[in-house]
């Protein structure tokens, strides 16, 4: 087993009190395993993401746990996480286009960070894996304002896996390119899990459709809880959970007209997390919400490998 998640809770302090981002979530990924994890703005996806690496000094660690491998990480303790992050661990930012120092040449600063790291630069090695992602070796000696959108954001790609991590984070690393570029950033996430540069990953999206191509299993979250977990097929074409089946109907479909199916939106807005509904807190959105709803459902395996949060299932 690679990761296994147990209860986790993470808050962010607040003048107006603690935002319960992460309110017992569990689960668990495979070796080798790519897991999409989806849902709409404020569920939770990229807060689990940093909780795991320990990245973000507003949460606060309230409860649960995390293993990588059979160890257990201490993410509540940021100086203890350092052991972890990059050789373990490691994160491909959300805007990570912005992430590269303008003022080193790329070649230059990626020495200086694996020697921050007590790794020394491998030229041969870093090439290799520049033309992984379909970039010339020359951009190592340019400074990353002469890059695109794209080449930065696969640079950054590279420097995220250089120490090999057992679990790699991708958080919204297409959510800013062009259809093509997108198209060539998943090519290489999936290369680096087959050429065995990252062990497992936890792919992070609002894009459903392009999740459905990359990942092996997706997760959808929902106000800081966990909807629906399935094997990718499975989830796309036969979801259980009333919200994971609304999220899915609001997705156009190629070939399909207006006329023929119109798009539709899930009425209503999530509820806050600072003071979250007891229940299931879909129900206020949920067109098939009942009395027993008003009681919190628990995570439950439906079917093999395929678990839901949902009475009704």
């Amino acid at each position: 087993m690679s990761l296994r998640v147990s209860d986790l809770r993470v808050h962010y302090r607040t003048l107006r009190g603690d935002v319960k981002a992460l309110d017992g979530v569990s689960f668990t990924m495979d070796d080798g395993e790519i897991l999409g994890l989806a849902g709409e703005s404020g569920c939770g996806k990229t807060t689990l993401g940093k909780s795991l690496i320990r990245m973000d000094g507003r949460m606060r660690h309230v409860g649960g746990t995390v293993e990588l491998d059979g160890r257990e990480l201490p993410i509540g303790d940021d100086r203890a996480m350092n052991a972890f992050r990059f050789h373990e661990i490691s994160l491909i930012p959300q805007y990570s286009m912005s992430a590269m120092n303008p003022t080193r040449r790329i070649g230059k600063m990626v020495g200086e960070l694996l020697r921050s790291r007590g790794v020394p630069l491998d030229r041969k090695e870093l090439e290799s894996r520049i033309g992984l992602v379909g970039l010339p070796r020359e951009v190592l000696d340019r400074y990353p304002i002469e890059l695109s959108g794209g080449q930065k954001q696969r640079m950054v790609m590279v420097i995220s896996t250089l120490l090999d991590p057992a679990l790699l984070i991708a958080d919204e690393v297409t959510s800013a390119l062009d259809v093509s570029t997108q198209k060539a950033v998943a090519r290489a996430l999936l290369g680096f899990r087959d050429g065995g540069y990252v062990k497992s990953m936890l792919f992070i999206t609002h894009d459903l459709a392009l999740t459905s191509h990359i990942a092996d299993t997706i997760m959808v979250m929902y106000a800081g809880k966990l909807a629906e977990k399935a094997p990718a097929e499975k989830l796309i074409k036969a979801p259980r959970h009333p919200y994971t089946r609304l999220l899915i109907n609001s997705l156009p479909e190629i070939g399909v007209r207006h006329a023929d199916r119109k798009l539709t939106g899930i009425p209503g807005s999530p509820p806050s997390l600072l003071d979250p509904p007891s229940g299931c807190r879909f129900r206020d959105r949920c067109p098939l919400a009942g009395d027993e709803c008003a009681e919190e459902p628990p995570v439950t395996e439906i079917e093999p490998n395929h678990f839901a949060a949902c009475w009704k299932v």
